[in-house]
């Protein structure tokens, strides 16, 4: 929203430039915390700013939904007495999910102690060794979110063996590993050990398998387990974070290194539990099992730079969107502000950014967003819009945002790069037609397969195209001695016929006659006599 008005001559423009000072008096603005401000010029008068922004950090255990599976692997039911790993003797703990004072539901791993005694979630024991003790613990937003700090997992009874923390960026339809950790890494995983330290800016997105937290030392001495955003930062940001600015640069140029941080669910995935640095002993199963008093989440909304506030309503948590963006996420424009194409705030330049704003069509001839690929406009005007006029590069759409058919989207390009749409190149003998899904993969026809429906697929042969086999030497077998060539004909013997040689054939006066041929041919001769006979005895003598 802009606003026009002559100095002193109209009440608003006086309480524009009242608003105007009261910004000039706050306090200097920090990252990324305002999207937009007032600001008084000589010649235009008070008039709005638009910034990046995004909403500030908050403990993020606060607003999500926690699911422990499988089913029974909380204790409690039926109760259950537990001991000490240090000492198996001193057997003090009971579970019992009937008695809220011996409770321990998964709820308690995220409630507020304040100095009271300290309370945790906690398993059944391992009391049916060798079966694994498996637990997985699923946090979940239904929301986007940033990490801001280290995720520190404590528990109360040692921590695991071994256990891998996982991210999901689509509401846990699919997970990716986060880190793993191990007492053994290459006996767990297969992994070499390393820990954050050992990464640079090459491999800072690297997926690690980490000892630091898995050897046992005693549960009363360390009880956290950390997965380490703070330390991944500093690989671009400095030791102490003092150089935030070329971390931010980087996530403006590199969306992997935005979405290694961003996840909708986590979850911990408890595979073995601490053991006391010693092998089993199966007298004392009950003294294995895993309790966590506290899960540490610091992070912020995901809100694309176009929100510094998210509120928590009806049970989820939603951006306050501004530079008429609109959604869980601000992820699209609102109706009537979709001129130029939605794109996410930039942290550039530090530490203003940019707003990247939806606009009006009515604002936005001669102003239409086409990533390049167009440097012409039009303004269509029974729809209202403004669209990209001879798109290039073989993208096409509104913005040229789209590819032509024929072409599918190259997912390592930018949206603005010239060779953002590759050709789909499907084989016109084995495909449908030369259109492709957004990955690359062709329509293909009977028979073929493939990424581009080159190849054929089992009891098919490729000849100018896939067609199924004739012979194969294995189900279509050719009969009577016949050969398979090639998979498209069977090669008969002499005296055989048919497309498996099934059938034989019959050249007496060539020497060519096989077995079941004379037997056949001999039948003849015999009935051709016998009628013969039989009209000679119906004939009347004379």
């Amino acid at each position: 929203m802009c606003v026009r008005s002559a100095r002193g001559t109209m009440r608003s423009g006086s309480m524009l430039q009242l608003a105007a000072l009261v910004y000039s008096l706050l306090s200097a603005r920090s990252q990324y915390d305002s999207c937009k401000s007032l600001v008084n010029t000589d010649d235009a008068g008070p008039s709005w700013e638009f910034y990046a922004c995004q909403p500030r950090a908050m403990a993020m255990k606060r607003y999500l939904r926690v699911k422990v599976e499988p089913p029974g692997v909380t204790c409690g039911n039926p109760p259950e007495r537990f001991c000490a790993l240090g000492n198996p003797y001193m057997c003090f703990s009971e579970c019992d999910s009937s008695n809220p004072d011996l409770a321990h539901p998964p709820k308690l791993m995220f409630d507020q102690e304040n100095n009271g005694p300290v309370t945790y979630w906690q398993s059944v024991t391992w009391s049916k060794y060798p079966e694994p003790l498996l637990a997985n613990i699923t946090l979940s937003w239904n929301k986007s979110i940033q990490l801001t700090e280290n995720i520190v997992i404590t528990f109360e009874a040692g921590r695991p063996t071994t256990m891998i923390l996982e991210k999901s960026l689509n509401y846990g339809r699919t997970w990716q590993p986060y880190q793993y950790y191990a007492e053994d890494c290459m006996e767990a995983f297969r992994m070499e050990a390393k820990n954050v330290r050992d990464l640079s800016p090459v491999t800072a997105l690297q997926v690690i398998c980490t000892e630091d937290y898995s050897k046992w030392v005693g549960f009363e001495n360390e009880k956290n387990l950390h997965f380490e955003v703070k330390e991944r930062f500093a690989i671009f940001a400095g030791t102490l974070l003092q150089n935030m600015e070329a971390l931010y640069k980087r996530m403006d140029i590199n969306k992997g290194l935005r979405d290694f941080f961003t996840l909708t669910d986590l979850r911990i995935r408890l595979i073995k539990p601490a053991t006391g640095g010693t092998f089993v002993q199966r007298k004392y199963l009950n003294t294995y099992f895993y309790a966590i008093s506290n899960v540490e989440i610091m992070g912020r909304c995901k809100c694309n730079m176009h929100a510094n506030s998210c509120h928590f309503k009806d049970g989820n948590l939603m951006c306050e969107c501004e530079h008429n963006t609109t959604g869980q996420d601000c992820g699209k424009c609102r109706k009537n502000y979709k001129a130029k194409s939605w794109r996410p705030g930039s942290y550039n330049p530090y530490p203003m950014g940019t707003a990247n704003s939806c606009v009006a069509a009515s604002s936005a001839y001669g102003n239409c967003e086409c990533y390049g690929h167009s440097n012409r406009c039009s303004y269509i005007e029974y729809l209202k819009i403004v669209t990209c006029v001879s798109c290039k590069h073989n993208t096409r759409g509104q913005h040229c945002q789209h590819c032509r058919l024929g072409y599918y989207r190259n997912a390592s390009a930018e949206l603005d790069d010239e060779n953002v749409c590759i050709e789909c190149n499907c084989n016109q003998l084995g495909s449908r037609h030369d259109r492709c899904n957004e990955t690359g993969h062709c329509e293909c026809k009977a028979g073929a397969t493939g990424l581009k429906c080159e190849d054929c697929k089992p009891g098919y042969y490729w000849r100018l195209g896939c067609f199924p086999n004739v012979c194969d030497n294995e189900l279509l077998l050719c009969q009577n001695g016949g050969t398979c060539h090639q998979n498209q004909r069977c090669v008969c013997p002499k005296g055989y016929t048919g497309v498996l040689c099934e059938a034989g054939s019959c050249d007496p006066e060539g020497g060519n006659c096989n077995a079941a041929c004379t037997s056949l041919l001999s039948q003849w001769v015999a009935l051709f006599s016998a009628l013969t006979m039989l009209l000679l005895l119906a004939s009347p003598y004379e």
